[in-house]
């Protein structure tokens, strides 16, 4: 590989987009502006052109690490074994028909050692039935094996591994007494193309224009291999033989959390257009408490999945009355109960119009009507204690306080924070301050410092969902997800989506020390992935290495 010496010339051009002088310190960061303001750096690039920094800036097919931690040596249906390597449904004709109802074209693969995004859905459902109290799935959104790389390196400060699981982050070099285990899945959809109509949550035309499906011939048999066409990954019609179409947020995490694949912006409907249910609503019917929290807005994709319904992933205003148990468009006699805890952003953002949720939209908040969020409030009667981002109040003291008082009054929480301009939370970059470099719109995220103040970070949001889902002697099921991932890469941003892995990375050690301290392997399980890639290519890792954070 081409050494890149870390020598710029740009110091002026960076501190035109940062005001902070010690950022010409950050590596990292002289990087992604210099990338930014040329299209090209020697170091990195997203797409299938080297000289082309930005020229993908979207998901990909890619294989997608798994991590699972209490699952090892505990039986048939628990330990990941059971859905890859010679279990892997892609080596199964009849299997492969049933999930996509269809035979995908070029998909069988009698050597593959793959799993499907489908089987986190079944792993966590045979893990209930084995025993198991306490579940966690965090899906760091968009975050890819190379992303991970990514991270890792500039974490360690050297390139330690090329392939398999790695090390460098706290989930990657984690052994939960010797039962963690790695794997890697396919996260293709039923299909990419299908119309909807969210009035009447119908689908116009079933099928949509283009299939899933995984080619390894062209995409790889493991996600460090040097894919034949990074074209076919991107979903390219001009690339010869079969292409597949990549999955959304939406449709992988209905693949996560409900067990089926489906169309793109599909939250937990079927292709077409039927409700399933998820395993968070199975949980919950069997007396466990369930909960969701995210770096994002509350019904984004992600966390919209745990628990609500909907034919297009947009109509955030609905799919959040699903997520609270209020009345919906999908659920408008009988409504869902309700996650019992729900923690994410969204607070302060409005809009006066919104065509792609329907006619019954109402102005002001896009995720979170004020109607809404009055008829939930335990103080007018509802059942969640809300805790929402307020003028001068610390925001983790906030929610902490509003955790306290749900355990103390047997309530739901209900944690409603985030920046207005940028809806998530505030970008941690990956040297550990909150001073983002430019992005593919040529502009850097900016936050005052009652941005920092008033939000709590992703991992204390998570010790406050515990706090509270942990009351239930029954068990508790929890979603987790770093989804400023995907954001930090889909702005073809390397230094945000590295920080944005790291602080995902001590909201899971936020779990494992709650595990170790209040369980154990025997009765916890945890599984970490992502839902999709992006297309981001490393071609200098050592130089990577050499920008090694400092703290």
């Amino acid at each position: 590989m081409v050494r890149f010496a870390i020598v710029f010339s740009l110091c002026s051009l960076v501190l035109q987009y940062n005001s902070q002088f010690g950022r010409c310190q950050d590596a990292l960061f002289q990087m992604q502006t210099t990338a930014i303001a040329e299209n090209h750096s020697p170091v990195a690039y997203w797409g299938w052109q080297p000289e082309n920094y930005t020229q993908w800036d979207t998901h990909s097919n890619r294989l997608i690490p798994v991590y699972t931690y209490g699952t090892r040596g505990y039986g048939s249906g628990v330990d990941l074994r059971s859905y890859d390597e010679s279990n892997s449904l892609y080596r199964n004709a009849a299997k492969l028909a049933d999930l996509y109802g269809q035979r995908p074209r070029d998909t069988l693969n009698p050597a593959a050692n793959y799993l499907d995004q489908t089987d986190i859905y079944r792993l966590q459902l045979a893990a209930s039935q084995a025993g198991k109290k306490y579940i966690f799935l965090f899906v760091f959104d968009g975050m890819d094996w190379q992303t991970t790389q990514a991270a890792a390196t500039y974490n360690l400060g050297q390139v330690a591994y090329e392939t398999g699981r790695g090390t460098g982050t706290w989930f990657q070099e984690y052994d939960a007494s010797q039962t963690t285990q790695f794997s890697f899945m396919v996260t293709s959809p039923h299909n990419s193309g299908t119309k909807v109509n969210v009035d009447d949550q119908t689908v116009d035309n079933p099928g949509g224009t283009q299939t899933g499906g995984y080619r390894a011939s062209m995409g790889g048999n493991a996600p460090w291999e040097t894919a034949t066409s990074l074209p076919y990954l991107a979903g390219e019609r001009d690339i010869a033989g079969p292409n597949h179409a990549y999955t959304d947020s939406a449709s992988s995490a209905t693949s996560l959390m409900a067990g089926i694949k489906t169309y793109n912006a599909a939250i937990n409907m079927d292709p077409r257009g039927q409700k399933v249910e998820t395993i968070a609503q199975q949980l919950q019917a069997r007396g466990w408490s369930v909960g969701a929290v995210t770096s994002v807005p509350v019904s984004h994709a992600t966390p919209a999945a745990s628990y609500a319904h909907n034919v297009h992933r947009s109509d955030y205003q609905d799919l959040t009355r699903d997520l609270l148990g209020l009345p919906s468009v999908t659920h408008p006699d009988r409504p869902l109960s309700g996650l019992d805890v729900l923690i994410g952003t969204g607070a302060g953002s409005e809009t006066q119009e919104s065509s792609d949720q329907g006619a019954n939209f109402v102005p002001g908040n896009i995720y979170l009507t004020q109607k809404d969020l009055e008829a939930i409030d335990v103080r007018k009667g509802g059942r969640y204690v809300v805790a929402a981002r307020s003028k001068n109040q610390e925001g983790w003291e906030s929610l902490r306080n509003a955790a306290a008082t749900a355990v103390t009054q047997h309530q739901r929480l209900f944690g409603f924070f985030g920046v207005p301009s940028t809806k998530h939370l505030p970008f941690e970059t990956a040297n550990g301050d909150y001073l983002p470099a430019t992005d593919n719109s040529k502009n850097s995220e900016t936050y005052t410092s009652e941005d920092l103040k008033e939000n709590p970070t992703l991992a204390q949001m998570t010790e406050a969902a515990i706090q509270v889902l942990s009351t239930n002697p029954k068990g508790f099921w929890l979603l987790v997800e770093p989804g400023d991932v995907d954001w930090a890469s889909h702005d073809n941003n390397l230094d945000n989506a590295i920080g944005a892995i790291n602080s995902g990375d001590a909201a899971f050690r936020t779990v494992t020390e709650w595990v170790e301290k209040n369980s154990n392997w025997d009765e916890s399980l945890i599984i970490l992935t992502a839902d999709h890639g992006h297309l981001l290519n490393i071609d200098d890792l050592e130089a990577l290495a050499s920008m090694k954070k400092t703290r």
